[in-house]
């Protein structure tokens, strides 16, 4: 997901589970692991309840920039699917 601005975020080191795994579905969806975590953000943000989401946030300056304020449809999350093949 594209921010609002141009501000860098803050980007942990991913555990070696997760980038082996990252890195094999980009493969496999033939796109880079920047677009795979952002199609995995927009997809997890589909699953979960928004409500809890927000009511946990510290943070409610950058609403608009988080997938879980405004989760895909069903049908947006068909498209993602889609997008990746699957």
């Amino acid at each position: 997901m594209q921010a609002s601005n141009n501000k860098r975020y803050y980007t942990p080191q991913f555990s070696a589970l997760a980038a082996v795994s990252v890195r094999r579905l980009a493969w496999s969806v033939g796109k880079p692991m920047t677009s795979t975590v952002d199609l995995m953000v927009k997809l997890v943000s589909s699953y979960v309840e928004p409500k809890k989401i927000c009511l946990s946030c510290k943070d409610n300056t950058r609403c608009v920039d988080c997938s879980f304020y405004n989760p895909p449809t069903p049908q947006q999350r068909a498209s993602i699917l889609a997008s990746m093949g699957l």
